[in-house]
């Protein structure tokens, strides 16, 4: 077993960051209008870091959702006010989604009331704390982006060799030997 990691640090490692992440998303809810969910300030957040006139399909698979899922947000955020649809230039049967002026006053405002809120209740040795950790959040997310399909019940096949140990070593297990 490696030395670095205990049977069971992989589940309290993302039960620690389920719970973070729990934690904000309600706050931040808080301060979102009436009607918007917390998910729906994501996909504005979204479309601001990587741009306008992705397709709802590529925007679902950015975040995780289904298209179904996807389609519905999107209709609340047109209804708001806060994104549009054009029909696609490149493929017509398809659409893209654009942010609006209003959609970008919006997601600044909520940017500036939570981090109001985080300076406050944050103190720098709080903010050190998640300074340090930047790095190493970064790479578990990356492995994970890299590894969206669960193991496979023959995970001590050679094929699957270095996705296991990767999926092991995050969980705290062993390989198989």
């Amino acid at each position: 077993m490696n030395a670095l990691y205990k049977p069971g640090d992989g589940y309290i490692f993302f039960s620690e960051i389920s719970k973070i992440d729990q934690l904000c998303t309600t706050l931040v809810g808080k301060m979102l209008p009436d009607g918007v969910h917390p998910s729906h300030f994501a996909i504005v957040l979204h479309l601001v870091r990587a741009g306008d006139g992705v397709t709802p399909l590529s925007l679902a698979g950015a975040m995780n959702v289904s298209k179904a899922t996807i389609s519905h947000s999107i209709q609340v955020l047109e209804k708001r006010g806060f994104i549009e649809t054009r029909p696609c230039e490149f493929d017509a049967r398809s659409k893209q989604v654009f942010l609006t002026t209003a959609g970008r006053v919006f997601c600044e405002e909520a940017i500036n009331a939570a981090a109001r809120t985080f300076n406050h209740i944050l103190s720098d040795h709080d903010r050190q704390t998640m300074t340090d950790a930047l790095p190493g959040l970064a790479t578990i997310r990356k492995v994970l982006e890299a590894n969206r399909e669960p193991l496979p019940a023959d995970a001590s096949h050679p094929d699957h060799e270095e996705t296991g140990t990767i999926a092991l070593a995050i969980l705290g297990g062993t390989p198989p030997r």
